[in-house]
């Protein structure tokens, strides 16, 4: 199940002024940005997280070799800019990129930044090295990688097993910054070491995540903050009453829905509103190893139970778009077109036929009236997914299946649901960024720790390379 729904930003009087005083703003630098964060990730480390609760505040830690232009409204191949790498170019068959790096970089411990860091780092993810990662969300994404290889302190060169243009968008992501070579991975997940415009100052789980200017921010204009704050605050309404008494100059990060804006807009009336499309889509997942989900057709009744527009319609006032693995378009560049979409098992329209067929197929398998089936669903205890969660449920019950919910805390979600620890669970996709190869590798190769349902069909990897 995929419904891709906007989600909602909110920017209240400082920032509205920040924006509307355009140049004159860079000559005033300094303030403190305050925000609520909806949840207290498992750590700091970017590289080991799975939620934009961790990747929000520490991005601006950190640095990309490259990225996307954050002045283009839609990512692609023609939007990525310069970050630590000043140029790059492909040899002649696209099998090898190479990046030239910039010089007198410094991490904010004062260590020069190399080419040695580069290389460690995807090292790291590739599960090369020493040290390793406690999860490893986006090793999938580097599976075409054969070896990084260095040539003094400021070139580096990817080598891949065979051409793959997509490959830079998937170092421009968010998720895949710079790690230093010198700084094991334990100490990245309580005190990360960067490149970025902001120093890491404090993260008290369930509390607070500080960051602070960098002074020797290799880019001499930046940042203009002194600082940025999130205090972390699960439940969405206290956290637009917050911001509507000024306690915070913006929203959070994330899914904020219609309601909660509408909320917004009564209570603050100086926030500027705006809804932008997300790459983020809610999941189904089922786990097809655990009995009686092992049965394809039980899943397929699953699936055909399901109506996706009321997803859409309860959580955000139906403004949102029924997709399939990719963001849907027009926003997203790879999204299924919807009459095609429409001839997938579950996406007819027509929900009372699908249902009637799920029925069928439910029967088929022994259920009825007086022999229904007892589920739990797991879910993510946060708002985003909890909600749908329960939706879901209540469609469930339409086929003869009685749910109860399961809501785990962020700081064990991920990692239960990588051990396939559970039965029927509900996931949003946070995705990197709108490009099939990330979304494939990470969600549906086999062996992806992401690939929480554990299909593995070797036909479909080689369709996905």
């Amino acid at each position: 199940m995929k419904a891709n729904l906007r989600s909602l930003a909110a920017a209240g009087e400082l920032l509205a002024s920040l924006w509307l005083s355009g140049t004159a703003f860079a000559q005033k630098p300094g303030g403190i940005l305050r925000m609520p964060s909806g949840d207290s990730p498992a750590s700091m480390s970017i590289h080991e997280e799975s939620t934009i609760a961790a990747l929000g505040p520490m991005m601006g830690v950190f640095n990309n070799l490259v990225m996307f232009d954050q002045h283009v409204k839609q990512n692609s191949l023609q939007s990525i800019v310069p970050d630590l790498a000043t140029s790059w170019s492909w040899n002649e068959e696209g099998t090898v990129l190479t990046f030239a790096l910039r010089n007198g970089v410094k991490w904010h411990d004062g260590k020069p930044f190399t080419a040695r860091d580069v290389q460690c780092t995807w090292d790291m993810i590739a599960g090369k090295s020493i040290d390793k990662l406690r999860v490893n969300p986006r090793k999938s994404w580097y599976r075409n990688l054969e070896e990084v290889t260095t040539n003094g302190d400021y070139e580096v060169s990817f080598h891949l097993k065979r051409p793959q243009p997509a490959f830079i968008a998937l170092v421009a992501s968010g998720w895949s910054p710079v790690y230093p070579c010198h700084v094991p991975p334990r100490d990245m997940r309580t005190h990360p070491i960067g490149t970025g415009p902001f120093k890491f100052v404090e993260f008290t789980p369930n509390e607070r995540i500080k960051v602070a200017r960098n002074p020797d921010y290799w880019k001499k204009d930046r940042p203009y903050l002194d600082g940025i704050e999130w205090t972390i605050v699960r439940n969405p309404s206290t956290a637009v009453m917050a911001f509507a008494a000024g306690n915070f100059d913006r929203y959070g990060q994330g899914i904020l829905s219609l309601p909660l804006m509408k909320q917004i807009k009564s209570q603050a009336p100086q926030a500027i509103c705006e809804v932008v499309p997300w790459n983020i889509s809610r999941a189904l997942i089922v786990n097809r190893g655990t009995p009686p989900f092992d049965n394809p057709d039980l899943r397929r009744a699953m699936a055909l139970s399901l109506d996706r527009q009321a997803f859409i319609d309860i959580l955000s006032d139906g403004q949102g778009d029924i997709g399939g693995a990719m963001m849907p378009p027009p926003a997203g560049l790879w999204g299924m077109p919807p009459e095609l979409l429409k001839t997938l098992p579950g996406y007819n329209p027509d929900v009372a036929k699908n249902r009637a067929e799920a029925r069928e197929l439910m029967q088929k398998l022994g259920y009825s009236a007086d022999h229904r089936l007892a589920v739990t669903v797991t879910t993510r205890n946060v708002p985003g997914y909890r909600d749908a969660a329960v939706i879901l449920i209540d469609q469930l019950k339409e086929i003869g299946i009685d749910g109860v919910l399961d809501a785990v805390d962020t700081t064990q979600w991920y990692p239960k649901v990588m051990r396939k620890d559970y039965a029927v669970g509900l996931t949003v996709s946070e995705n990197g960024l709108d490009d099939p190869d990330q979304q494939f590798y990470e969600n549906f190769v086999c062996g992806a720790e992401r690939n929480y349902t554990g299909y593995c069909n070797p036909e479909v990897d080689r369709l996905v390379d």
